[in-house]
């Protein structure tokens, strides 16, 4: 039995972080997957939250980015040697990992491995979320947690497309990182009542919930949607039903990045992610980079909203 190391759930710890690096067996690669050595990572999140609930032992991890070490034994996707960036619903914090073909995609020369980590889920939720309010030209976008991993890069393939960004942030602090990214209006505050001198807007982009939905729904435009995807401010938020429907053609859509992926596949929203990268068209914030022997640390850091942006973590030796 193969063995390697990887970031695991450890209550035992002792820190508010539950994360720890342990041995744990190797991955099995099926035939068309990609066995891949990891050299760095990103947090999200999601996942984060996901290690409070997780049993001891619990495998986490969406985000990778390495070389190919082994390649498929179908004979499909890149070659051994191959930098590459990807994504997995689980284990992707560890040493090897195994990938589908369509989870992953060859990086430019250009692209560092610590770009590419931060592009999987906040990279991809942003460009398909942005996606479902259909072309960007001359539309009025609004990005709720605009200051995060989603928000940073939403707000830059937003005013790439061509339309006008307005970015809600809750801490002062960060208004300048989401101007950088392209946001031509920062209002700060715990939901969207700031932003309501901008109205209406053709598409939201929701990742607060309680309130911050609530008041969201009432600045669409006839015929715009609210995409929302997470919620980390309250998980219930109430709907003014009337006010919803008589606007007119308005729709709330609820996105899971990874059942997205199971109509877009990954590769083809990384190949278009990395390319933009290469060309400096796409800048990922990197607030925080770390060897991953401090995983604990960073994940709590990520929790108390102490940087905007994403945080990438490295892998010694690889």
């Amino acid at each position: 039995m193969a063995i390697m190391r990887a970031i695991v759930v450890d209550p035992d710890t002792g820190t508010p972080g539950r994360l720890a690096i342990r041995e744990v067996e190797a991955p099995q690669q099926a035939p068309s997957e990609l066995l891949v050595r990891v050299a760095a990572l990103s947090l999200n999140r999601g996942e984060v939250r996901e290690v409070q609930r997780s049993e001891a032992g619990s495998r986490v991890g969406w985000d990778f980015a390495g070389t190919v070490e082994r390649a498929t034994a179908d004979g499909s996707g890149p070659k051994v040697g191959t930098r590459v960036v990807g994504t997995v619903p689980t284990g992707a914090w560890a040493e090897l990992v195994a990938a589908p073909v369509a989870a992953v995609a060859p990086l430019p020369e250009a692209v560092s491995f610590a770009q590419a980590a931060t592009l999987p889920v906040a990279g991809l939720t942003a460009l398909y979320a942005l996606e479902q309010g259909g072309p960007l030209l001359g539309r009025n976008i609004l990005v709720t947690g605009a200051s995060g991993g989603v928000g940073i890069f939403a707000c830059q393939l937003a005013r790439r497309g061509g339309a006008r960004v307005v970015g809600v942030v809750r801490t002062p602090a960060y208004e300048a990182a989401v101007r950088e990214a392209g946001a031509d209006e920062v209002v700060i505050g715990a939901d969207c009542r700031p932003a309501e001198p901008f109205r209406p807007y053709d598409t939201i982009l929701e990742s607060v919930g309680g309130a911050s939905l609530t008041t969201g729904l009432r600045l669409l435009a006839q015929d715009g949607v609210c995409v929302v995807y997470g919620r980390s401010g309250a998980d219930e938020a109430t709907i003014d039903v009337p006010a919803f429907f008589l606007n007119g053609g308005s729709s709330l859509y609820g996105f899971i990045i990874f059942h997205e992926l199971k109509r877009r596949p990954a590769a083809e929203g990384l190949a278009r992610l990395a390319s933009l990268v290469a060309k400096g068209e796409l800048r990922p914030r990197i607030a925080v980079e770390a060897p991953w022997t401090e995983v604990a640390e960073v994940a709590q850091r990520l929790i108390e909203r102490r940087f905007p942006g994403k945080a990438v973590l490295h892998i010694a030796g690889s």
